[in-house]
């Protein structure tokens, strides 16, 4: 028998930006306890791993105020603009990130970044049929980008090296449709 679900009593927002909200609950469980609830909400997010070709992607890096790291590669990947497709979305992030367009873009994983605390859907595709084109990134994205082969990718995956959750399981699916 599945959980049973828990019941929000009230939810107040605490803090708003362009980027995320969050917000209070207090929460009633099954046992009729409350609780408060932190839930921080994000638009939905999408992310590309470009195929140059069958063996080579095209990977980005920049400083991670979070985490406070410049030195982490990762796929080009972004949130979706209010009305925008998740397919245009890709394509608008690949360009921003990296100055490429894809001919196709295949879907491969729709996921949770964080299951508890933050509300976000990511949409992971893999881009093929690359034409370049100007990169024209966000006015807060300072970019350093590569192409790397993607049996290098792949072992910075499973060394840990590229940590974020879109990357690793994009790669990751990209490994099991090649055979790796």
């Amino acid at each position: 028998m599945p959980p049973k679900a828990w019941k929000t009593q009230s939810s107040r927002q605490i803090y708003e930006n362009p980027w995320m909200k969050l917000h209070e609950d207090i929460a009633e469980m099954p046992n009729g306890q409350t609780t408060v609830y932190g839930v921080v909400e994000c638009a939905e997010c999408v992310g590309v791993l470009p195929f140059i070709d069958d063996d080579h992607v095209v990977m980005v890096r920049q400083y991670r105020y979070v985490f406070g790291e410049d030195h982490r590669w990762e796929m080009p990947s972004g949130g979706v603009k209010r009305g925008e497709a998740l397919e245009e979305a890709a394509r608008r992030e690949l360009r921003e990130e990296v100055g490429y367009d894809a001919a196709e873009l295949q879907h491969v994983s729709t996921y949770f970044p964080s299951k508890s605390i933050v509300r976000e859907t990511g949409y992971l595709f893999i881009g093929r049929g690359l034409t370049q084109v100007k990169a024209v990134p966000d006015e807060t994205e300072f970019l350093e980008i590569a192409i790397f082969p993607f049996h290098r990718v792949l072992q910075m995956v499973n060394a840990s090296e590229i940590r974020d959750s879109m990357t690793v399981i994009t790669v990751l699916h990209a490994a099991r449709l090649r055979g790796e």
